[in-house]
């Protein structure tokens, strides 16, 4: 998975054709960390027919709000620079529900 920040998001996430899977966490969310080893056992199996990127939002809180991530975790697929479906919250965030969200795009 390829890391992004306010530096490279625009260059990776909006200006990138096609569709970009990108995984907001934050360092004291606990059901993000929970989640990161499935997300990245997704990354490997998805990750040559669909870019997947992660934004640490303890670090790029202004980029996250810009987003309009009010929650996390938050997994958002964006499509020729826009944001076209996401899903929140640790309820909603599952193994098999990041993997139904992958698979709608590949």
């Amino acid at each position: 998975m390829l890391d992004v920040t306010k530096d490279n998001f625009e260059a990776e996430v909006l200006q990138t054709s096609g569709a970009v899977l990108v995984d907001f966490w934050g360092e004291k969310c606990e059901p993000c960390k929970a989640l990161m080893p499935e997300v990245h056992k997704l990354a490997e199996q998805y990750g040559d027919k669909l870019k997947m990127c992660k934004l640490n939002t303890t670090e790029n809180r202004r980029l996250a709000i810009s987003q309009k991530v009010l929650g996390l975790p938050t997994f958002i697929i964006y499509k020729d620079g826009e944001k076209i479906k996401e899903i929140s919250g640790a309820e909603n965030c599952t193994p098999e529900s990041i993997e139904t969200l992958i698979k709608e795009f590949i």
